[in-house]
Formats: C-alpha cells, sequence, structure tokens
C-alpha cells in the first residue's frame, strides 16, 4: 500500500489582504478556526491520521483545539508564527509555541505560501523536515521544475517532503488542482502520482472548508475561493475514500519513521 500524506496548513484567514482588502481579527480567527473544526470533525469519522501544519497565532487563539488535534493522534507541525509576517527567529518561536500547548516534539515545518527558507535555519531550529517544495514551475510562483518528486534529504541533512505532482509533465496537484479540476479527474492524476512516487502529498486550507471565505466583500477570485464550504467538505470525504482504496493515511513523521529505518 501507498503512504497518503494529507495535510493542512491551519492559519488565520488573512488572504484578502493579498487582493487589497482589510479583515479583522475576529473574521480571520473565526473563520479559520470554524475551517479546522470541520476539517477534524471529517478526518476523524474517515479514521484517516494526517498532519496540521499550524501557525503559533491560531494555536494560542485556539489551544484547547490544537490539543484535541493532538489528542485524536494527528501530527502537529509548524506553518510559521504568523501567517502574514516571517523572521528567521520565527522559526523557533514557533516550534517552542506549539511544543508548549501540545507537550510533544514539533518535527515539520512549512512555510507560509511555500516560500523559500534557508534549509540550514530551519534544521537549526529544531526540525527534522520540511514539506515546502511544489516541484513544478508556475509563473510567478514557483520554478522547482527539475526538483525532485519523491522525499529526499537536503545537503544540510534536513528532509524535505515534497508536494505531489504529476510526473515527466510536472503537472501540480496541490489545493488549486485539487479545488478546480473535476474530482473524476484529480483522482486518477493523484493516484498516477502515489503509484510513481510510492507517496501522495496533497495540502489545504481551514477557509475552503467555510462558505464565508467565498463573500464578495473579499474580493478573492472565484478560482481561489470555489467550492468553499459545504461543498469542499464533500471533495474531500471523496478524495479520502478514493485514495484510501489504494493507500494508507499517515502523518510526516510516521512516514518519515519509517523512510529512515529503511535506509
Amino acid at each position: 500500500m501507498k503512504s497518503i500524506l494529507l495535510s493542512f496548513d491551519i492559519e488565520e484567514f488573512d488572504l484578502p489582504t493579498e487582493f487589497g482588502v482589510e479583515i479583522s481579527r475576529d473574521d480571520m480567527f473565526s473563520i479559520a478556526g470554524e475551517g479546522t473544526r470541520r476539517i477534524l470533525k471529517l478526518v476523524n469519522e474517515a479514521d484517516a491520521r494526517v498532519t496540521f501544519f499550524v501557525t503559533a497565532a491560531f494555536a494560542l487563539e485556539f489551544p484547547d483545539l490544537v490539543r484535541e488535534m493532538k489528542a485524536s493522534g494527528h501530527e502537529i507541525a509548524s506553518h510559521g508564527y504568523s501567517h502574514t509576517t516571517f523572521e528567521p527567529a520565527d522559526l523557533k518561536r514557533s516550534r517552542e509555541a506549539l511544543e508548549e500547548i501540545v507537550g510533544t516534539p514539533v518535527r515539520g515545518f512549512r512555510m507560509a505560501r511555500l516560500a523559500k527558507v534557508g534549509k540550514q535555519d530551519i534544521l537549526d531550529a529544531g526540525y527534522e523536515y520540511e514539506s515546502s517544495l511544489n516541484p513544478v514551475w508556475l509563473p510567478g510562483r514557483y520554478s522547482n521544475f527539475t526538483a525532485p518528486l519523491k522525499p529526499f534529504r537536503e545537503a544540510c541533512g534536513l528532509w524535505q517532503m515534497p508536494v505531489s505532482a504529476l510526473p515527466v509533465v510536472r503537472f501540480p496537484l496541490f489545493w488549486l488542482s485539487f479545488k478546480n479540476l473535476p474530482l473524476a479527474l484529480y483522482l486518477p492524476l493523484a493516484k498516477t502520482a502515489m503509484s510513481a512516487t510510492g507517496f501522495f502529498n496533497m495540502y489545504s486550507h481551514p477557509w475552503e472548508y467555510h462558505e464565508r471565505a467565498a463573500e464578495p466583500q473579499w474580493k478573492i477570485p472565484g478560482y481561489i475561493v470555489r467550492h468553499a464550504g459545504e461543498s469542499q467538505c464533500n471533495r474531500l470525504r471523496r478524495l479520502i475514500a478514493s485514495l484510501g482504496r489504494s493507500g494508507t493515511f499517515e502523518t510526516f513523521g510516521a512516514y518519515l519513521d519509517r523512510l529512515q529505518a529503511s535506509k
């Protein structure tokens, strides 16, 4: 059976600011919090183990919810201190804040918007792995067409867990593809990538599972907020049910343990 590394970037809903729209702190956290609760309920009902990459800002706002994620058997990893701002010191600060809340080591890191961060800096901040590499070419976003499709170790020793893409043509299979492609097309592509690499790594965000993300006041393009709310929840249910027939859902940490044991 193949490994399915399903993950969620648990962050404050600051997306409207990218389109020049101010959003209140209450709206940022209420939308993110409710979306996260819906995700947690869904993956628990499906008995699918997942990894939550959580900002420290979210965790400090909803510590009981983050502890509930951990108690449900999921992994808590870092998504930085804040989703809006970043400085190198945030790497260690976010890990320590999350560890204080969940009481166990935080091993993984994913940078907001998959932006590039120094690999040695991530390792020095106490992380074992990163998952901020989308091995595709997207104009204005990513230029990683020749990057490995399978997990590998960076020169400094940090493990890298690439987001899944279709082999050869490098068609991206990340959250925007999951949201916009018909599931009748997306699911076979996901299984093809999983068969070729032995694992499947896809992520999405809590605001995708809340209908308020599509409110016109935020001025977010339709292709970004398509299916927001229950429709996206249903798509996730179908993804889990379909992929679960071809692989096993596991956390990044569990997958890394097996990977290291096989070396």
